[in-house]
């Protein structure tokens, strides 16, 4: 009779321990791979055992810390009731989120946290870490005004890739502004552009003395588009030199072309009057 007590105590407790609410988690997705300072990213969370009915509430929560932040009104918690199924019968919980990288996210593995467990997760609810890959694909660039030759109206900028990310598609455009008055094409295909190389951009433009705005695009090393604003001065006076240098090139021309036709007028003047004279004695001998 005691063995017996024995054993159906040993099969109540096999029964309570298959019935114990025994949860886990993963994380199955990270969008974009890897994710970029500053930018979103979307992680999914799987957390398995909640189709026991004995788990109740399931709650996972993904903590607001560095390197992630939540955008106002999101909220961190994603809750199931034990035992419920989805509606596609699997036995588990999904949770997304979508979350901000900080803009000083270091590259490389960084660590975050969530935590889950049955109820309103208090002390008793399990901590677990896991890694988000971060790259900074962001470019850098530096934009200067090369030369601008105003017998032709010909404004050329120089555009530096001072990011260590190569970037594709890389476009120019001189949005509509006082400083500056585009004649023709406001934007400019530049192309491809390699880490810590540099390439140039024209337009025809009548730009004035102050700062011109000018709005870059590109496709970064994970194929997205992006596009930040940059600034640059045009300061006439660096250009003055070039403008009255092509002018005074005229005028040069010009007092050598009087100077040539003067002296070619003057031996051709000269060589008339002499055969008029050679004639006028010939004429003399005859008579």
């Amino acid at each position: 009779m005691k063995k017996v007590l024995i054993l159906f105590a040993l099969v109540l407790f096999s029964f309570s321990v298959n019935a114990a609410c025994n949860l886990e988690v993963t994380m199955i997705n990270q969008d974009p791979y890897p994710a970029v300072p500053g930018d979103y990213v979307k992680l999914v969370f799987q957390v398995t055992g909640t189709n026991n009915p004995e788990c109740r509430l399931v709650s996972i929560e993904l903590l607001e810390k560095y390197p992630i932040s939540f955008d106002p009104g999101e909220s961190p918690i994603v809750q199931i009731v034990g035992g419920t199924y989805e509606r596609d019968y699997s036995s588990y919980l999904i949770a997304p989120y979508k979350v901000r990288l900080d803009q000083d996210t270091l590259d490389g593995e960084n660590k975050i946290e969530v935590r889950y467990g049955e109820g309103d997760l208090n002390e008793s609810a399990i901590l677990k870490s896991f890694n988000i890959e971060v790259d900074d694909v962001r470019a850098k660039f530096e934009i200067f005004i090369k030369d601008y030759d105003a017998s032709t109206k010909t404004l050329t900028f120089e555009i530096l890739n001072i990011a260590e990310s190569d970037v594709e598609a890389l476009t120019l455009e001189i949005p509509q502004q006082d400083n500056i008055k585009i004649l023709g094409a406001k934007t400019n295909i530049v192309g491809d552009l390699d880490s810590n190389e540099y390439t140039t951009a024209d337009f025809t433009a009548t730009p004035m003395a102050g700062e011109i705005k000018i709005k870059v695009s590109y496709s970064d090393a994970i194929n997205k588009r992006r596009t930040l604003e940059k600034v640059v001065v045009f300061e006439p006076e660096y250009f003055t030199l070039s403008e009255e240098g092509t002018g005074r090139a005229w005028y040069v021309y010009l007092i050598y072309i009087v100077i040539v036709g003067a002296i070619v007028y003057y031996f051709y003047n000269r060589r008339k009057k002499k055969d008029k004279r050679v004639r006028k004695q010939g004429n003399a001998r005859l008579k």
